[in-house]
């Protein structure tokens, strides 16, 4: 019996992630795929789907999310020949979407902080003022 090794689904998920990375700039030609970077994959447990997740740079991720999908078979071929696995699975590519909201969640905070700054450079001049008004009272 085959001793069960814990985290197998993630170790091949993070394998197929980095040699997709790897793949789609050397071989993956079409135009609608721009600068793309893996920012991580998801693989079912019986090895059928994977989703990997994916950004892009200068190009509009739709149709940069087609482009990928549609070389997902030649990427699938390539990456059976890497691994040696009994299932290789059928790549989704699904644009993520996590930096994007990284970026905005940044503008807020940094929106937040340059008001709290505004609000306590008032209060100081407040207080300022304040103790030069007391200071000319004496």
């Amino acid at each position: 019996m085959k001793s069960y090794k814990p985290g197998r689904g993630q170790r091949v998920a993070d394998q197929i992630a980095r040699d997709v990375a790897e793949l789609i700039p050397r071989e993956v030609r079409d135009p609608r795929v721009g600068l793309v970077t893996i920012t991580g994959c998801e693989i079912t447990p019986d090895y059928a789907h994977a989703k990997v997740f994916f950004t892009v740079i200068g190009s509009d991720p739709e149709r940069c999310a087609e482009g990928l999908n549609a070389a997902a078979g030649l990427l699938r071929g390539f990456i059976y020949k890497k691994l040696r696995i009994h299932t290789v699975p059928t790549l989704h590519f699904v644009h993520d979407k996590s930096v994007e909201r990284g970026f905005a969640m940044d503008a807020v905070i940094n929106e937040a902080m340059a008001q709290t700054r505004a609000s306590e450079a008032a209060e100081g001049d407040a207080a300022a003022a304040a103790d030069r008004a007391e200071g000319a009272d004496r």
